[in-house]
């Protein structure tokens, strides 16, 4: 099959499976070239959402990165470029427009950073930060051709203004920056995730959006995952309460981040002061 063809069944794939509504997103998974931000084939894979151990594809074929696969881009340290349904929704979520200003914290070599770019077109900016020396500097080159995007090797802390933002690494909570940095009506996507029993820097945990609307904050579940813990924006010490929320309700209906001080009531998910995630309906009380 063409390439191009390929990579068309791909991205409408993708939108099939995870029920996209971003056009350009899905103009972007048709039209950015997955492997050229890969090593070289043949690559180390793994089913999206599947439980088996990783494989090698038979060949360089490009077109075998182009399927709802997890590729190595580390084999040795085991780091991935992620699944595109995963972050397909993620992106989705956010909705990247043309002219907008998106960070993506966690950016590894830069597919999905690329595909981020093209959503908001030249006229926009995307920022991509990467605490790996080496996944920045990869990112970095494979970026290039994009002015509007700009890497930087950091940890995700002081990222100003932006309208959207991806955090792609487990996290405890929001930090106060990220949520006072987003012009309205911006939107935030992170993972709130504690850490794997076998001490694998792997944490599991639900994928939630959270969007300023006016005064208020909502958020909502968007999936479950399993990713990488982020290397300095967690605080542990809020662990033991994430874990407990999951224990009560790993699917939560959540409908808001409550960020003024409050006393916890039964509608507080996982209560903390200033990133309370809440089932009540933003604007209501409690």
């Amino acid at each position: 099959m063409d390439l191009a063809l390929r990579r068309r069944f791909f991205a409408e794939e993708v939108e099939a499976v995870g029920h996209l509504r971003t056009p350009g997103l899905v103009d972007a998974l048709a039209t950015v070239p997955r492997e050229a931000f890969l090593p070289v084939g043949p690559w180390t894979v793994v089913s999206e959402g599947a439980m088996g151990a990783p494989r090698a594809t038979p060949d360089a074929d490009p077109a075998r990165v182009y399927h709802c696969l997890a590729v190595a881009i580390d084999a040795e340290r085991q780091i991935y470029n992620g699944g595109p349904v995963t972050l397909g929704v993620a992106i989705d979520a956010l909705a990247p427009q043309p002219g907008e200003h998106v960070v993506h914290v966690g950016c590894g070599s830069g597919y999905y950073t690329a595909l981020m770019a093209h959503c908001v077109g030249p006229r926009g900016r995307v920022t991509a930060i990467e605490i790996d020396s080496t996944l920045a500097a990869a990112a970095a080159r494979n970026l290039a051709d994009r002015p509007w995007v700009s890497v930087v090797q950091g940890d995700g802390r002081g990222i100003g203004r932006c309208d959207a933002l991806l955090i792609n690494a487990g996290t405890t909570h929001p930090l106060d920056e990220w949520l006072d940095g987003l012009a309205p009506p911006g939107r935030l996507v992170l993972p709130l995730t504690v850490a794997s029993p076998d001490g694998s820097p792997m944490g599991r945990g639900p994928l939630v959006h959270v969007a300023r609307a006016g005064g208020a904050w909502t958020a909502r579940l968007l999936t479950f995952v399993a990713i990488y813990s982020a290397r300095g924006l967690r605080d542990e010490g809020r662990a033991p309460a994430l874990r407990a929320a999951l224990a009560r309700n790993p699917v939560p209906p959540l409908r808001a981040l409550r960020r003024e001080p409050h006393e916890e009531a039964a509608t507080c998910w996982l209560h903390a002061p200033g990133a309370c995630f809440s089932t009540m309906e933003p604007g209501s009380l409690a």
